[in-house]
């Protein structure tokens, strides 16, 4: 789990790190007094909970946290302040999970980890890799965001992991991945761009043994990975209160899959 510190305030942005480090000491916590300095750093490392000051100059933290909504719909935003009633009618339609006021602490803290609007995955240790299909879809390794460096490969990761770890012909891939936008050979050669991108993505963090490569075949071990939608399936508390209704958005072939889960019986 990665979370995101912002307060412009030296010293209640210490206070404010201590706090959460005392709730959970083994988690990685990122601290910015500059708000802008805090945005960039977020479109790379995708934090799960942003604690944010709502009083700061050039950029407030509502500002701050629809900017963060904007890359990603699921982080969970907890505002930090001493004049809440001030901003609340601002921050109420970035659906966060709550607020703290000044001064924070522990205990404070404690209880809004307790209740945030999208719960997290409980990691289990025996598995690094973790992706998360409800909202937009990402894979997190050791509690940080995977970097893949082209978007199809990610898309591809994404169509494998929806295929809950059945083999996949390159020509389906390409049909669902590409539709009509490029001819089949096309289509072919940059799918094999997308699985060697894959490769070396899941090798440098020495993940490679989570993507299972055949003749013309290709799927990933179910068994090597924590999942939301897997978890939600098997009525895990936590996934059921984490599906919303949105199941790898950024894709449009994805919205079959959701069907299914709407429907579900």
């Amino acid at each position: 789990m990665t979370i995101l510190a912002v307060d412009n305030e030296a010293m209640q942005l210490e206070m404010l790190k201590e706090s959460i480090a005392e709730v959970v000491p083994d988690e990685e916590i990122q601290g910015f007094s500059n708000p802008h300095e805090a945005l960039v750093w977020s479109r790379h490392h995708k934090p799960e909970i942003a604690f944010l000051d709502i009083q700061m100059p050039v950029m407030d933290g509502i500002r701050l946290a629809k900017a963060l909504k904007t890359n990603d719909p699921q982080i969970n935003l907890i505002f930090v302040t001493g004049y809440y009633e001030e901003y609340v009618l601002d921050a109420l339609p970035l659906y966060f999970s709550g607020y703290l006021e000044k001064p924070v602490n522990s205990q404070k803290v404690r209880q809004a980890l307790d209740n945030l609007r999208y719960p997290l995955v409980r990691r289990n240790p025996q598995k690094r890799i973790r992706v998360r299909c409800f909202g937009d879809f990402e894979v997190y390794v050791d509690g940080r965001a995977l970097d893949f460096s082209l978007a199809k490969a990610k898309e591809i990761f994404a169509f494998l992991v929806d295929r809950k770890g059945s083999k996949v012909n390159g020509n389906t891939i390409c049909a669902t991945v590409y539709e009509k936008q490029r001819s089949l050979a096309a289509s072919k050669s940059n799918l094999r761009n997308c699985v060697a991108n894959i490769k070396a993505t899941l090798h440098s963090v020495n993940a490679d043994d989570v993507f299972i490569k055949g003749w013309d075949s290709y799927a990933i071990d179910t068994s090597l990975i924590e999942c939301d939608y897997y978890d939600w399936e098997e009525n895990k508390p936590y996934a059921v209160r984490a599906f919303h209704g949105e199941y790898m958005s950024q894709y449009s072939w994805a919205e079959t899959t959701l069907a299914s889960l709407l429907n579900w019986k």
